[in-house]
């Protein structure tokens, strides 16, 4: 292993998941090594063109964050002001352990408040202006899942979100990374959140033809890389890691899950929502990604694909991901347990990432009965694969044509 040196290398030392597999990193393992969708229909959902989903199951932002405070939040503020409480705990860190002016938050958000925008609209066109809440415009601000985990964790240096569609997760994490090697802080905060499992964001994304049309079956729509995928099953989540530069985490005794030693991006400039035919521009990420970590393709052993489910994205990624890197990595999609998050994918499935590198086992890729002959790559299907990993990658697209690729390596 060529490997990097310096202070390039970034470790995870914290990892808060809030995700339809379950919440923080033992329950999700655990369901992803089953390999059991978290799909089902949903509620909220009754009557739209497409009614299931995948939610986090038995969240309940009163009891975790007060009544009080839950009311003021939009969901996908609750779920990644949650996650990042049960990062910082678990890395051993917080307010009292930590210089403040050193410490940022970035976290990947596409959609924001959309839930409190719908209903806030419903109130208005029905005649009632006057109770429109003053919360409205922060509750559904992008911008303010950052601001609102700051002030949750008293952190006084930089906060952002970064907006790359179904990339925005990875981009995140790439962004804090930038961060700690620049020195600009000795912490992060990083992750992706999204909680936009509203009606009319559904039947936008159904009429696009992105949705499964699997309601007969939700548990086995979400099916990567499988001949007869039809599209993703939306979902929800979030996930924050906390970052530190890998020397920091050694000198303080830190546990790390994995290190973060490389990050790529680029952009299709070729359509809205498609992904580019031969996914060039995924290639040029994962290229300048392993170049950043100073890593030969053949030593990845892993890749958490982006992995949609739709016919689309699952072809078009297997193809960059066999001209980088031959048949060699143990390729999965952990979309088929969780459905897809959008935004909050990219840092999901990097926490993934770090704990297969961590266990040593690869997580199937669920509810692939026959894999589709055109994908060249080795997608792991059916059992768990234990096997030997000191690199591994998880890649992300998304809409705009944003391209992300993370390279992650054995701790």
């Amino acid at each position: 292993m060529t490997g990097t040196v310096g202070d390039r290398v970034v470790s995870i030392t914290g990892m808060g998941l809030l995700t339809p597999a379950g919440s923080g990193p033992e329950e999700n393992w655990r369901r992803l090594l089953r390999g059991v969708s978290a799909a089902a229909t949903d509620p909220e959902l009754k009557g739209a063109e497409v009614d299931f989903s995948c939610r986090v199951p038995d969240f309940d932002a009163d009891a975790l964050l007060g009544r009080r405070t839950a009311w003021r939040l939009d969901r996908f503020v609750q779920l990644a002001v949650v996650a990042a409480r049960q990062a910082v705990a678990d890395a051993g860190l917080g307010p009292d352990t930590w210089n403040a002016t050193r410490v940022g938050v970035v976290l990947g958000n596409s959609l924001g408040g959309t839930a409190t925008f719908e209903a806030q609209h419903r109130m208005f066109y029905g005649g009632a202006a006057e109770d429109l809440s003053p919360l409205m415009i922060p509750m559904g601000m992008v911008n303010m899942v950052a601001g609102y985990v700051a002030m949750d964790q008293k952190v006084l240096g930089p906060s952002l979100v970064t907006a790359t569609a179904c990339a925005s997760g990875a981009s995140a994490i790439g962004t804090a990374r930038d961060w700690l090697v620049g020195g600009v802080c000795d912490v992060v905060l990083a992750g992706g959140t999204e909680a936009a499992l509203s009606p009319a964001t559904m039947t936008g994304l159904a009429r696009m033809g992105a949705l499964s049309a699997r309601g007969d079956d939700p548990g086995a729509a979400s099916r990567p890389f499988a001949a007869d995928r039809d599209g993703f099953v939306a979902g929800e989540g979030a996930a924050v890691l906390v970052l530190e530069r890998q020397r920091d985490a050694r000198a303080r005794g830190a546990r790390r899950y994995a290190d973060v030693a490389g990050f790529g991006a680029s952009s299709d400039a070729h359509h809205a929502t498609a992904p580019h035919p031969q996914g060039a521009g995924l290639e040029r990420a994962l290229r300048a990604a392993l170049a950043d970590a100073g890593m030969a393709p053949a030593e990845v052993g892993h890749v958490n694909a982006h992995g949609t489910s739709t016919p689309m994205n699952d072809l078009t990624e297997a193809r960059a991901l066999h001209r980088v890197l031959g048949d060699g990595a143990a390729v999965t999609s952990t979309k088929g347990v969780t459905g897809h998050t959008l935004a909050a994918a990219g840092a999901i499935e990097a926490a993934y990432t770090a704990l297969t590198l961590r266990h040593g086992t690869v997580p199937p890729t669920a509810n692939v009965r026959v894999l589709d002959a055109a994908i060249a790559v080795d997608v792991v299907t059916g059992a768990p694969r234990t096997a030997a990993l000191d690199v591994a990658v998880s890649t992300s697209l998304g809409f705009g044509g944003h391209n992300a690729a993370l390279v992650l390596t054995a701790a």
